[in-house]
């Protein structure tokens, strides 16, 4: 029976290393997080691999693995160990020519409570997911665990009030954003504070708007593996907003980092009771949301 009030936490990493050091780099973590009281841990967005979208590249995909394997059995066993749920970002090969960018959801005994399938993928400059990841055809999901009902959804997904929104109507009282974002350093100057301003604010307004806690788990560093390019700087920034938009927790640009915050079910009843835009949904009048444009 899950309860009103669980903690939650988002581990911020650098993972620019080899599939083998970044697991057994996360397990440390994870376990780093369920020693300070976290009941729910969210890991960054492709945890076991430097960020690889930054090229077009036939090899990368060699990083990818099955479904219920490498990152399923460390981290189901590891869930069931410490008895927390652990959010598993990965690189996902369903058959051959297939790839998603999904993540387990692992509940406290070790059993997989659902498993998510990003929605939205990017083609941008040394964002070039849309050569790796088939779009998800599973939905928007909320997941109920042993702690509490949770919703994941991943990077650019952080982006559209419609995922928001479809996630929390079933019931997720956390949307968790694995991430993975940063500047092009050459435009980091002109840029980057109303890019790093524009990604919290968004997230911050999904909150709002669903009266809902956001935790969102970035990488940092500078990932730079390609001849004759700056690579990508990871601007951290990972962070815990309440069902206002309040921040409760927020790391640093440049730091590993382990946030933690409680999440209070009486308190989001109170925020929906007093701001119900759910009540107010003019649902009659939305048809058109469905349209790519409207003439």
């Amino acid at each position: 029976m899950a309860n009103s009030k669980y903690k939650i936490s988002v581990i911020q990493l650098n993972l620019n290393n080899t599939p083998e050091s970044n697991l057994k780099k996360c397990l440390n973590w994870v376990r780093k997080a369920a020693e300070k009281g976290a009941e729910v841990i969210l890991l960054p967005e492709l945890y076991s691999s430097h960020y690889f979208c930054q090229s077009e590249d036939v090899d990368n995909f060699k990083y990818a693995e099955p479904l219920y394997s490498t990152s399923f059995d460390a981290f189901s066993a590891l869930a069931k160990e410490l008895g927390v749920v652990i959010i598993v970002p990965f690189f996902e090969k369903r058959m051959s020519g297939v790839y998603h960018n999904s993540a387990y959801i692992l509940d406290s005994d070790g059993s997989e409570a659902g498993l998510y399938r990003k929605m939205h993928i990017p083609d941008d400059p040394h964002f070039y997911e849309k050569f790796y990841f088939t779009p998800g055809d599973i939905g928007f999901k909320a997941f109920q665990t042993q702690k509490g009902k949770i919703g994941t959804l991943i990077c650019w997904d952080q982006w559209y009030p419609e995922a928001a929104r479809l996630t929390a109507l079933q019931g997720a009282e956390v949307l968790f954003y694995p991430t993975a974002i940063g500047w092009h350093p050459k435009e980091k100057a002109q840029y980057g504070e109303n890019q790093q301003g524009a990604w919290m604010n968004v997230m911050k307004g999904h909150a709002v708007a669903n009266g809902i806690y956001v935790a969102a788990a970035n990488r940092i560093g500078l990932e730079k593996y390609l001849p004759n390019t700056d690579g990508i700087e990871f601007w951290g920034s990972s962070f815990i907003a309440g069902p206002q938009g309040e921040i409760l927790a927020q790391a640093s640009t440049d730091k590993e980092e382990i946030l933690i915050a409680e999440v209070d079910l009486d308190l989001q009843e109170n925020v929906r009771q007093n701001w119900p835009f759910l009540r107010d949904r003019r649902i009659d009048k939305y048809d058109g949301i469905t349209k790519r444009v409207l003439d």
